[in-house]
Protein backbone atom coordinates (compact mmCIF):
# COMPACT_ATOMS: atom_id res chain seq x y z
CA UNK A 1 0.00 0.00 0.00
CA UNK A 2 1.18 3.50 -0.81
CA UNK A 3 1.02 6.71 1.74
CA UNK A 4 0.82 10.00 0.02
CA UNK A 5 2.58 12.91 1.59
CA UNK A 6 3.51 16.35 1.46
CA UNK A 7 5.53 15.47 -1.57
CA UNK A 8 3.75 15.08 -5.48
CA UNK A 9 3.55 11.43 -5.98
CA UNK A 10 5.06 10.62 -9.44
CA UNK A 11 2.81 7.61 -10.86
CA UNK A 12 1.51 6.68 -14.10
CA UNK A 13 -2.21 5.00 -15.54
CA UNK A 14 -3.08 1.84 -14.46
CA UNK A 15 -2.67 -0.42 -16.99
CA UNK A 16 -6.01 -0.71 -19.27
CA UNK A 17 -8.62 -3.44 -18.02
CA UNK A 18 -6.31 -4.56 -14.85
CA UNK A 19 -7.75 -6.63 -11.98
CA UNK A 20 -5.67 -5.14 -9.74
CA UNK A 21 -6.14 -1.92 -7.94
CA UNK A 22 -3.85 0.92 -6.38
CA UNK A 23 -4.39 1.64 -2.71
CA UNK A 24 -3.28 4.93 -0.83
CA UNK A 25 -3.35 6.03 2.83
CA UNK A 26 -3.12 9.69 3.58
CA UNK A 27 -2.63 11.34 7.16
CA UNK A 28 -5.55 14.02 7.24
CA UNK A 29 -3.82 16.33 9.76
CA UNK A 30 -0.93 16.99 7.22
CA UNK A 31 -0.25 21.13 6.48
CA UNK A 32 0.44 20.35 2.91
CA UNK A 33 -0.49 17.30 0.27
CA UNK A 34 1.19 16.14 -2.84
CA UNK A 35 3.24 19.47 -2.99
CA UNK A 36 0.07 22.07 -2.09
CA UNK A 37 -0.59 23.71 0.72
CA UNK A 38 -4.01 22.62 3.07
CA UNK A 39 -4.80 26.28 3.71
CA UNK A 40 -4.58 27.38 -0.22
CA UNK A 41 -6.49 24.34 -1.65
CA UNK A 42 -9.81 25.84 -2.34
CA UNK A 43 -8.70 26.66 -6.07
CA UNK A 44 -8.20 22.89 -6.28
CA UNK A 45 -11.32 22.20 -5.89
CA UNK A 46 -14.81 22.08 -8.12
CA UNK A 47 -17.68 24.73 -6.68
CA UNK A 48 -19.47 20.99 -4.93
CA UNK A 49 -16.46 20.49 -3.11
CA UNK A 50 -15.93 24.32 -2.15
CA UNK A 51 -19.70 24.58 -1.06
CA UNK A 52 -19.54 20.98 1.04
CA UNK A 53 -16.32 22.45 2.75
CA UNK A 54 -17.51 26.29 3.77
CA UNK A 55 -20.31 23.89 5.58
CA UNK A 56 -18.36 22.61 8.02
CA UNK A 57 -17.89 24.52 11.19
CA UNK A 58 -15.32 22.99 12.70
CA UNK A 59 -11.48 23.75 11.47
CA UNK A 60 -10.57 19.95 12.65
CA UNK A 61 -13.55 18.45 9.96
CA UNK A 62 -12.47 20.60 7.58
CA UNK A 63 -8.55 20.11 7.43
CA UNK A 64 -9.91 16.76 7.33
CA UNK A 65 -12.30 16.73 4.06
CA UNK A 66 -9.90 19.31 2.62
CA UNK A 67 -6.78 17.34 2.90
CA UNK A 68 -8.56 13.90 1.77
CA UNK A 69 -10.20 15.96 -1.46
CA UNK A 70 -7.07 17.62 -2.77
CA UNK A 71 -5.09 13.88 -1.81
CA UNK A 72 -7.92 12.38 -4.22
CA UNK A 73 -7.36 15.26 -7.12
CA UNK A 74 -3.38 15.02 -7.02
CA UNK A 75 -3.60 10.86 -6.96
CA UNK A 76 -5.93 11.31 -9.58
CA UNK A 77 -4.58 13.87 -11.44
CA UNK A 78 -1.08 11.60 -11.90
CA UNK A 79 -3.10 8.81 -12.88
CA UNK A 80 -5.14 11.24 -15.80
CA UNK A 81 -1.92 13.07 -16.67
CA UNK A 82 -3.99 16.25 -15.41
CA UNK A 83 -2.85 19.04 -13.25
CA UNK A 84 -5.28 18.21 -9.66
CA UNK A 85 -7.83 21.17 -10.65
CA UNK A 86 -8.48 20.02 -14.21
CA UNK A 87 -10.04 16.39 -12.85
CA UNK A 88 -13.64 16.61 -13.77
CA UNK A 89 -16.23 14.85 -11.05
CA UNK A 90 -19.43 14.03 -11.40
CA UNK A 91 -22.02 11.99 -9.34
CA UNK A 92 -23.32 8.93 -11.57
CA UNK A 93 -27.32 7.97 -10.95
CA UNK A 94 -28.17 6.61 -7.91
CA UNK A 95 -29.18 2.69 -8.10
CA UNK A 96 -32.16 2.79 -6.40
CA UNK A 97 -34.13 6.25 -7.66
CA UNK A 98 -32.28 7.43 -10.48
CA UNK A 99 -31.16 10.99 -9.87
CA UNK A 100 -27.97 11.77 -10.28
CA UNK A 101 -26.56 11.46 -6.46
CA UNK A 102 -25.06 8.14 -7.04
CA UNK A 103 -21.30 7.27 -6.45
CA UNK A 104 -18.38 9.50 -7.42
CA UNK A 105 -16.39 9.33 -10.92
CA UNK A 106 -14.92 11.02 -13.49
CA UNK A 107 -16.50 12.18 -15.80
CA UNK A 108 -14.94 11.15 -18.77
CA UNK A 109 -14.87 7.48 -17.43
CA UNK A 110 -11.82 5.04 -17.79
CA UNK A 111 -10.77 5.19 -14.21
CA UNK A 112 -12.50 4.33 -11.30
CA UNK A 113 -11.91 5.33 -7.79
CA UNK A 114 -13.15 4.99 -4.42
CA UNK A 115 -12.36 7.88 -1.06
CA UNK A 116 -12.68 6.70 2.74
CA UNK A 117 -11.92 8.74 5.52
CA UNK A 118 -12.50 7.55 9.43
CA UNK A 119 -10.57 9.84 12.34
CA UNK A 120 -7.06 11.55 11.10
CA UNK A 121 -6.84 8.39 8.18
CA UNK A 122 -8.18 8.51 4.56
CA UNK A 123 -7.48 5.89 2.12
CA UNK A 124 -8.04 6.24 -1.59
CA UNK A 125 -8.50 3.09 -4.43
CA UNK A 126 -8.16 3.27 -7.98
CA UNK A 127 -8.48 0.69 -10.67
CA UNK A 128 -9.83 -0.26 -14.36
CA UNK A 129 -12.38 -1.57 -12.84
CA UNK A 130 -15.31 -0.79 -10.19
CA UNK A 131 -14.08 -0.54 -7.02
CA UNK A 132 -15.00 0.37 -3.00
CA UNK A 133 -12.58 0.83 -0.63
CA UNK A 134 -13.28 1.82 3.42
CA UNK A 135 -11.33 2.45 6.62
CA UNK A 136 -13.54 2.52 9.98
CA UNK A 137 -12.27 3.38 13.54
CA UNK A 138 -12.95 0.26 16.35
CA UNK A 139 -15.98 1.38 17.52
CA UNK A 140 -17.13 1.34 21.14
CA UNK A 141 -19.28 -1.42 23.18
CA UNK A 142 -22.59 1.33 22.89
CA UNK A 143 -22.07 1.10 19.23
CA UNK A 144 -21.25 -2.68 18.99
CA UNK A 145 -24.90 -3.07 20.53
CA UNK A 146 -26.93 -0.42 17.96
CA UNK A 147 -25.36 -1.81 14.79
CA UNK A 148 -25.73 -5.70 15.61
CA UNK A 149 -28.91 -5.62 14.55
CA UNK A 150 -28.63 -3.71 10.85
CA UNK A 151 -26.23 -6.91 9.68
CA UNK A 152 -26.62 -10.18 8.21
CA UNK A 153 -27.99 -12.08 11.20
CA UNK A 154 -24.68 -14.72 10.33
CA UNK A 155 -22.92 -12.00 10.63
CA UNK A 156 -24.27 -10.58 14.25
CA UNK A 157 -23.93 -14.06 15.34
CA UNK A 158 -20.56 -14.45 14.54
CA UNK A 159 -19.75 -11.31 16.40
CA UNK A 160 -21.83 -11.67 19.28
CA UNK A 161 -19.92 -15.73 19.65
CA UNK A 162 -17.10 -14.16 20.29
CA UNK A 163 -15.55 -12.42 23.82
CA UNK A 164 -16.53 -9.23 24.74
CA UNK A 165 -13.15 -7.70 23.97
CA UNK A 166 -12.82 -9.01 20.43
CA UNK A 167 -16.75 -8.17 19.63
CA UNK A 168 -15.50 -4.53 18.62
CA UNK A 169 -12.50 -5.38 16.46
CA UNK A 170 -14.73 -8.06 14.70
CA UNK A 171 -17.58 -5.31 13.65
CA UNK A 172 -15.18 -3.16 12.39
CA UNK A 173 -13.36 -6.03 10.20
CA UNK A 174 -17.13 -6.97 8.72
CA UNK A 175 -18.33 -3.35 8.65
CA UNK A 176 -15.20 -2.34 6.37
CA UNK A 177 -15.91 -5.31 4.39
CA UNK A 178 -18.99 -4.79 3.48
CA UNK A 179 -19.16 -0.87 3.38
CA UNK A 180 -16.07 -1.37 0.95
CA UNK A 181 -18.45 -3.95 -1.32
CA UNK A 182 -21.10 -1.23 -0.94
CA UNK A 183 -19.24 1.74 -2.58
CA UNK A 184 -18.19 -0.48 -4.88
CA UNK A 185 -21.28 -1.20 -6.89
CA UNK A 186 -22.80 2.04 -5.73
CA UNK A 187 -25.92 1.13 -3.54
CA UNK A 188 -24.38 2.51 -0.67
CA UNK A 189 -26.14 2.32 2.48
CA UNK A 190 -29.00 3.11 0.64
CA UNK A 191 -30.24 -0.41 1.34
CA UNK A 192 -28.97 -1.39 4.21
CA UNK A 193 -26.52 -3.28 5.38
CA UNK A 194 -27.84 -6.54 5.46
CA UNK A 195 -26.81 -7.95 2.50
CA UNK A 196 -24.81 -9.42 1.12
CA UNK A 197 -23.21 -12.08 3.69
CA UNK A 198 -19.84 -11.12 4.36
CA UNK A 199 -18.66 -12.39 7.39
CA UNK A 200 -16.50 -11.21 10.79
CA UNK A 201 -14.44 -13.99 10.61
CA UNK A 202 -10.60 -12.93 10.14
CA UNK A 203 -11.11 -14.20 6.53
CA UNK A 204 -14.15 -12.33 4.26
CA UNK A 205 -16.49 -14.97 2.73
CA UNK A 206 -16.94 -15.12 -0.97
CA UNK A 207 -19.00 -12.88 -3.04
CA UNK A 208 -20.06 -13.59 -6.76
CA UNK A 209 -18.60 -11.20 -8.94
CA UNK A 210 -16.46 -9.44 -6.36
CA UNK A 211 -13.02 -9.95 -4.64
CA UNK A 212 -12.74 -8.45 -1.19
CA UNK A 213 -9.77 -8.30 0.70
CA UNK A 214 -8.94 -7.02 4.07
CA UNK A 215 -6.14 -4.07 3.88
CA UNK A 216 -3.16 -3.59 6.87
CA UNK A 217 -4.64 -0.44 8.85
CA UNK A 218 -3.08 1.07 12.07
CA UNK A 219 -3.87 0.27 15.48
CA UNK A 220 -7.68 1.04 16.26
CA UNK A 221 -8.87 0.75 12.99
CA UNK A 222 -10.18 -2.09 10.29
CA UNK A 223 -9.92 -1.44 6.38
CA UNK A 224 -10.60 -3.25 3.30
CA UNK A 225 -11.12 -3.59 -0.60
CA UNK A 226 -13.61 -4.84 -2.63
CA UNK A 227 -12.73 -5.01 -6.53
CA UNK A 228 -15.33 -6.09 -9.15
CA UNK A 229 -13.70 -9.89 -10.85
Amino acid sequence: MNQLSGGAPLIGALPPGSATAAVWSLDTTLDAVGGFRIDDALPLLDAAERDRAGRLLRDGDRQRYLASHVGLRVLLGGYLGLAPEKVSLMREDCLCCGAPHGRPAVADGGLHFSLSHSGDLAYFAFAAVPVGIDVEGIPDAAAVADVLTALHPAEAAEVTALPEADRRVALARVWSRKEAYLKGTGAGLSLGLADPYIGAAPAPAEVPGWTLTDLPAPLEYAAALALRA
